[in-house]
């Protein structure tokens, strides 16, 4: 496996990304992973090397990268007030149309998870774009609220271009589960392909090691499971033709 750094112009500005790229000389299939509150911190970092083991390319942008990387609590309560959708969307088409340009990505295979905030990132990805082939959301909060001008992404349901899988904490207060559960019904009504799960005992960061708050049963099960669905929708076409014959 081969980390690195990279960095694309967005807005007149750069914005990192932490590559992870899977041994080998083929074209692999590219997963953007969104970041938690925290930045492309250590978490978000090993997340993405987690999707590089698994055999795709992971790329974390610093969604933060117009106000800085957060080096305090302080600074992660600010950047709460100066998140805008319609950025994350123009640094969502940066990353897609870097991963474009890679010999070793197949960009026709492109998935998005996310954490936190980065998992409200995956439900926008795959409501107002049409990059996207699977989308996995955990514990994403904050979907029925509006960054910015735009609405918020729970309103988009109906746009969702991709099957979408969700991961969320019965202790969780955002997202609240109750309120994941009204997502789910809605999807549901509009015939959206997704399957949502919820985890007992399980709090906001289950799958985040190092803290009181790791589920490790949880963080295991939710992450086989997430395997599972990028494979089934990132997997060539003729490997899809021979799965359903």
């Amino acid at each position: 496996m081969k980390n690195s750094w990279q960095t694309v112009s967005v807005d007149n500005q750069p914005m990192g990304l932490y590559v992870c790229q899977p041994d080998g000389a083929v074209a692999f299939p590219a997963i953007i992973v969104g970041q938690n509150q925290d930045g492309v911190g250590e978490f978000t970092q090993s997340m993405a090397r987690r999707i590089a083991e698994a055999g795709y390319v992971g790329i974390a942008p610093q969604f933060y990268h117009r106000e800085g990387e957060p080096k305090t609590p302080e600074d992660i309560a600010n950047f709460k007030h100066t998140r805008r959708d319609i950025n994350v969307l123009s640094d969502i088409d940066a990353t897609v149309n870097f991963l474009k340009g890679c010999a070793n990505v197949d960009s026709s295979r492109l998935g998005i998870v996310g954490f936190c905030m980065g998992g409200r990132i995956a439900f926008l990805g795959a409501a107002a774009s049409k990059h996207f082939k699977v989308a996995v959301d955990f514990y994403g909060g904050g979907c029925y609220q509006q960054w910015g001008e735009r609405p918020a992404p729970a309103t988009f349901a109906a746009d969702v271009s991709c099957p979408i899988q969700g991961h969320f904490g019965e202790l969780d207060k955002n997202p609240p589960p109750d309120e994941m559960r009204k997502l789910d019904a809605e999807l549901n009504r509009l015939g959206k392909a997704h399957e949502f799960y919820f985890y007992a005992n399980a709090p906001h960061g289950f799958n985040r090691s190092g803290w009181d708050g790791y589920r490790p049963e949880a963080d295991k099960t939710s992450w086989q499971r997430s395997l599972e669905f990028f494979a089934k929708h990132l997997a060539p076409s003729e490997q899809k033709k021979a799965a359903s014959a």
